[in-house]
């Protein structure tokens, strides 16, 4: 269990292999920054892996670069053994249109077209790919409202009209109706209050079980983390410190960054005797970027990262199924 990921025994039937995957971003006055540092990681077929780390150490850079919305500056991105993180024109809107990949922004009132009913929304992407009539398409969007849990009812309501846990629900439902095989949830609960967040991830947990997809979901919350990952990976600016399964790696963190991580939040899965890291293990690993605590870690730091789920989720809809500026809904009815 390391930054170099010994994985399981399957590791060659990688659904996604991100192999020495850097980006570099210019900022404001025109200095270069790494933000992604030679990442290596693998996604299992049928497997959701967990991505934590703090504000700032390239988690959400990560789940873009893998849908096109961000260039790297090197590396490899294979998604079921094709080589696709230099797609560029039209090769790379083909891969969008037909939808293998989708992505679950992190503020679903933020990217989800306000002025869109909540069928033309969820059935995008069918609509792009001339799938079916418009009576046709109606019926798949009350199909797949009911597999993530909302009422057909409100086909014809506006984000604005639907609680936090019903747009994400959207946001999902327009994600799966696509039928990818990889789902890419970028903090996909942390907008949202603490009974809709476990609603939100349940639901995860048994789409992936009856839909038979993989998914990556980035988060700076470990103990949600406990309950839906199978394996986690700790990114520490911009590079990949541990990773295994997920219940191993809060139980015994191996490297210090992850300690201090768990020590930060509510997780009570470490043995007894386990050391606590020490600040000075870490270096500055206790003083993440953009002035956060590493407590933001396991709690809920995301000034940084709401804003780029948010921001993105405009160009970034496109790449889940061909359309522009979308959100997405969550709550129940």
């Amino acid at each position: 269990m390391s930054h170099s990921e010994p994985l399981p025994r399957d590791a060659d039937e990688a659904l996604l292999r991100i192999t020495g995957l850097r980006v570099h971003r210019r900022d404001p006055a025109g200095l270069d920054h790494e933000v992604l540092s030679g990442v290596d990681l693998t996604v299992l077929p049928g497997e959701i892996l967990g991505l934590i780390g703090e504000t700032g150490s390239g988690k959400t850079t990560l789940g873009r670069a893998v849908v096109g919305l961000v260039r790297p500056t090197s590396g490899s991105i294979r998604f079921a053994g094709e080589e696709i993180g230099g797609l560029r024109g039209r090769a790379r809107r083909a891969l969008r249109r037909d939808g293998p990949i989708q992505f679950v922004f992190q503020d679903p009132l933020r990217s989800l077209d306000p002025g869109q009913r909540v069928v033309d929304i969820v059935t995008e992407s069918l609509a792009v790919r001339a799938e079916s009539d418009r009576a046709g398409r109606r019926t798949r969007a009350a199909e797949i409202l009911v597999d993530v849990g909302l009422d057909p009812d409100l086909l014809d309501r506006r984000p604005g009209m639907l609680s936090g846990g019903q747009r994400q629900r959207v946001a999902i439902a327009r994600a799966i109706i696509a039928r990818p095989r990889l789902l890419i949830c970028d903090e996909p609960v942390s907008a949202l209050d603490a009974s809709s967040r476990g609603h939100i991830l349940r639901l995860l947990t048994r789409l992936r079980d009856e839909h038979q997809i993989s998914i990556l979901i980035i988060s700076h919350d470990l103990p949600s983390m406990t309950d839906v990952a199978d394996r986690t990976a700790v990114l520490h600016q911009g590079k990949i410190v541990e990773v295994g399964p997920t219940r191993q790696v809060f139980a015994r963190p191996e490297h210090a960054y992850t300690r201090v991580l768990v020590d930060a939040s509510p997780l009570r899965l470490r043995p007894a005797g386990h050391d606590s890291a020490r600040a000075d293990e870490v270096g500055h690993a206790s003083s993440p970027p953009n002035g956060g605590t590493a407590a933001q870690g396991g709690a809920a730091a995301q000034g940084g990262a709401a804003a780029q789920g948010g921001a993105a989720a405009q160009g970034g809809a496109a790449a889940q199924g061909g359309a522009a500026a979308q959100a997405e809904p969550t709550s129940v009815r």
